[in-house]
């Protein structure tokens, strides 16, 4: 019995699960081959812009450098978001290391909600996928049973088409969870590190800009 053959056989229960597991399955794999390409280009992205950042001669030269190196736009928008915020505006009260710390805080949230964006998907259909599988699994046992009662006897034509559903749709559960999950622990590890790197940069470029003099003096 294959996955086919379970979908066209069965009824409106078995169908709505089979859907719903191709459903997940899909998306899930989309995020994970998604997810798996930015987060590539992301780690050395931010390691590649970082450096040319801190090799130019100024701010301005070192934004020009990071326009030319950060593809995923994860570096950038520190930068400029460290421009001193509009006069008269909440955003500007306080000293210049408080409008700072406001800003690139914002800012570097932004980019780690886009850096996160799928984990949830994939977390959910790692801890639903077997669940609902298991509905499939309890709703072909039940066919068996009633297949018997109705018989009066145990013969195989009742049971074993219920009973491979309910194998089927088991593997299907499993299937459609095992990848979720280890996409979501991979991910989460590299997106930890690259998470670490981006607030050790929005560290240093407060640190640069609050002190100008003594960076230039260091210099």
């Amino acid at each position: 019995m294959s996955f086919l053959d379970l979908f066209r056989q069965g009824d409106a229960v078995t169908q709505v699960v089979a859907i719903l597991l191709l459903a997940m399955s899909v998306s899930s794999w989309v995020v994970i081959l998604w997810k798996g390409w930015v987060l590539h280009r992301a780690g050395s992205d931010v390691a590649r812009s970082t450096a040319a950042f801190w090799q130019a001669g100024s701010v301005g030269e070192g934004r020009q450098k990071v326009e030319a190196f950060d593809r995923e736009r994860l570096v950038l928008p520190l930068i400029t978001a460290a421009e001193v915020p509009a006069p008269g505006s909440l955003a500007s009260a306080g000293d210049k290391s408080q409008q700072l710390t406001r800003v690139l805080r914002n800012a570097l949230h932004a980019v780690l909600f886009k850096l996160q964006f799928g984990q949830v998907l994939l977390a959910t259909v790692g801890s639903t996928a077997p669940f609902v599988g298991l509905l499939g699994t309890v709703w072909g046992i039940y066919h068996a049973l009633t297949g018997i009662a109705n018989a009066g006897q145990i013969t195989i034509d009742k049971v074993s088409g219920p009973v491979g559903e309910a194998l089927i749709m088991t593997a299907a559960g499993l299937a459609v969870a095992i990848p979720a999950v280890l996409g979501y622990n991979i991910f989460g590890r590299l997106i930890g590190r690259i998470e670490a790197d981006l607030e050790g940069f929005a560290r240093d470029l407060r640190e640069l800009l609050v002190h100008p003099a003594v960076a230039a003096a260091a210099a």
